[in-house]
């Protein structure tokens, strides 16, 4: 019998009226709390996430530190990738570095499919132990998209350009078609699981996808979406998509079977709406500003606060995630002025 008793959240993402804006943090899981840093001292994130009683740990501490209305799943986007047979390490300071990069549709032929309940079971137990016995808020489950699972798959690691990416793409039509449709496929297969072990919400993230233009996207990278979310859409579940450098793929995502868009904090929610979004938003603090003093943090927050207030339709985020460099206090203090001036 789960013990959530907060579905704030959930309320807001289906676009109905709350008592206050309700807020989390991507990457608020870890990353600046000093619980978190001394458990990084021994040991990895795969590691962590391999290890269900830890994960869950982590996932819940931002919840219980910060009083944010969701926790989101402690894993990294990378997670899944293993099981397909790519070899990832997650190397600090640099990020996934993978040691057999995609090069030919062979490569790509040669992945394998995921069986969650065989190949990530620590993954769905860390989830049945949060929503069961330890959460008073819903958790949120996430998944890397095509586009950025396939330019780290390419590329062997993190990337400026996305040349090598982008190159295969242009060159290898039928090659980038197979790879969408197994990462699809693993997608839709993944966060489902996610949603049948108790998520509340599914988050997919697109990071770099900013890198397309619109006709790139529209061509190589729609279809699979609109696949993924379609697919997703009998779960029930709110979906979210989130990328950076997206202002120019806005309507495109506004397109797509998605009940959520998040923002990074290039476009703020009223220019969303003067292009035409239509659906929830989620966002927008740029995190520097985090590393600013408190009155500028303050005035900052209280616009953007203003503006989804005075759309109806906003849950309060980060423009992308936390960095190590903000301090827990920082975010502790940023949820309580949400919720009191959001409330008020």
């Amino acid at each position: 019998m789960s013990k959530q008793i907060n579905d704030t959240i959930i309320r807001a993402y289906r676009g109905e009226k709350t008592d206050y804006t309700p807020a989390w943090y991507m990457r608020q899981a870890g990353r600046s709390q000093k619980e978190y840093l001394e458990i990084r001292k021994k040991h990895t994130l795969f590691e962590i996430t391999h290890d269900p009683e830890l994960c869950a740990y982590v996932t819940r501490l931002p919840v219980e530190n910060y009083g944010n209305d969701a926790a989101i799943l402690y894993k990294d986007i990378m997670s899944p990738l293993p099981s397909m047979g790519v070899d990832v390490e997650i190397k600090s300071g640099i990020g996934p570095v993978i040691d057999n990069p995609l090069k030919s549709k062979k490569d790509i032929e040669k992945l394998g499919e995921l069986h969650p309940e065989e190949d990530i079971p620590y993954v769905l137990d860390t989830i049945k132990l949060l929503t069961k016995e330890q959460l008073t808020v819903p958790l949120i489950g996430f998944s890397g998209a095509p586009f950025t699972l396939a330019s780290y798959m390419i590329e062997g690691g993190p990337s400026k350009t996305y040349s090598k990416t982008k190159a295969f793409m242009y060159n290898n039509e039928d090659a980038w078609f197979l790879l969408m449709e197994r990462l699809g496929d693993m997608i839709i297969t993944y966060t489902k699981a996610q949603v049948d072990a108790g998520v509340s919400a599914i988050q997919i993230f697109d990071s770099w996808v900013g890198a397309l233009s619109a006709p790139d996207y529209r061509y190589f990278i729609k279809p699979v979406m609109d696949r993924i979310f379609t697919a997703l859409q009998p779960t029930g579940v709110p979906l979210i998509l989130f990328g950076i450098h997206g202002r120019h793929l806005l309507m495109e995502w506004n397109d797509l079977p998605v009940d959520v868009i998040g923002l990074d904090w290039r476009t703020s929610i009223m220019e969303a709406r003067e292009l035409g979004v239509t659906k929830v938003l989620q966002g927008n603090l740029d995190p520097t500003i985090l590393l600013t003093d408190w009155e500028n943090i303050e005035k900052r927050t209280k616009a953007i606060l203003d503006q989804g207030m005075a759309d109806g339709r906003h849950v309060f985020n980060l423009g992308h995630g936390v960095t190590p460099d903000i301090k827990p206090e920082t975010l502790k203090r940023l949820t309580e002025l949400i919720h009191t001036y959001s409330g008020r």
